[in-house]
């Protein structure tokens, strides 16, 4: 184990990481050393998408990303989208329409739909589907999470 040390600014909160391997993966440390176990670790290659945080407004795959090389950047991890711990619309409407079942790439996906109804109000079913196209679930086939993202974006549109 080395000596690393440095910076992390996660759910705008700053956090320590000490001790650290430069080479460790920021799904590593938001999981194992930072206690937020929300982001989702299967495929560690970038394939599956259950573990998407937002990084600077991106959503990236945390396993692809070196931990050290985030310490300029603003994480968010699915537990940074509702700070007061209330379901957010997004997962509401996954509960609602049926598009949980595992539930393992649901915190990857509720990311990539904050991300995409963040970027864009009124997205087409085209959009959606490039959105969530780097999200695996394996459980269902993939009408429920549609569903989800459909009734997410309604709700906003309407309100």
């Amino acid at each position: 184990m080395s000596n690393e040390f440095y910076q992390l600014r996660v759910n705008g909160v700053a956090h320590e990481v000490r001790d650290a391997w430069a080479g460790e993966s920021l799904l590593y440390v938001l999981r194992e050393r930072l206690g937020l176990p929300g982001t989702k670790g299967a495929c560690e290659q970038g394939e599956c998408g259950s573990c998407t945080v937002l990084m600077d407004g991106e959503a990236v795959c945390a396993c692809l990303v070196m931990a050290a090389t985030a310490v300029e950047s603003e994480i968010t991890t699915v537990e940074g989208l509702s700070p007061d711990g209330e379901p957010t619309d997004v997962q509401q409407s996954f509960v609602d329409a049926g598009g949980v079942q595992c539930g393992f790439c649901t915190p990857g996906l509720v990311v990539a739909v904050h991300h995409l109804l963040e970027r864009t109000a009124n997205p087409s079913e085209l959009q959606i589907k490039e959105a969530i196209s780097g999200n695996i679930c394996r459980c269902t086939g993939y009408g429920r999470i549609f569903a989800a993202v459909r009734q997410a974006r309604d709700n906003r549109l309407a309100m």
